[in-house]
C-alpha cells in the first residue's frame, strides 16, 4: 500500500519532516516515490508547514493512505481528503 507519511530529517532536537509518498514497507527514511511538501516544526507559525496540494489530492484519488500525523497537517492547511 502506498502512504503520505513523514520522512525525518535535520540534526538531533532539531528535526524538519519531508512530507512523501512512499510504500508502507519501506523504512522510514527509505526510497520516496515523491516529495510533496515539508513540516519545519520550529519555525515560525506561518512557516512551519507547506503542502503540494494538487499531488496530495492527485495520490489519494489514486488510493494513497496519509498518516494519522499528515491528515492533521491536511486538516490544518484546511486542504481536504477528497
Amino acid at each position: 500500500m502506498v502512504r503520505i507519511r513523514l520522512m525525518r530529517m535535520g540534526t538531533k532536537k532539531r528535526p524538519y519532516y519531508r512530507v512523501v509518498v512512499q510504500d508502507s514497507r519501506k523504512p522510514r527514511n527509505g526510497t520516496t516515490i515523491e516529495e510533496v511538501g515539508y513540516y519545519h516544526p520550529i519555525d515560525a507559525e506561518d512557516k512551519q508547514v507547506s503542502l503540494d496540494a494538487n499531488r496530495i489530492k492527485y495520490w489519494i484519488n489514486n488510493g494513497a493512505q496519509p498518516s494519522d500525523t499528515v491528515k492533521k497537517l491536511l486538516n490544518r492547511e484546511k486542504l481536504s481528503l477528497n
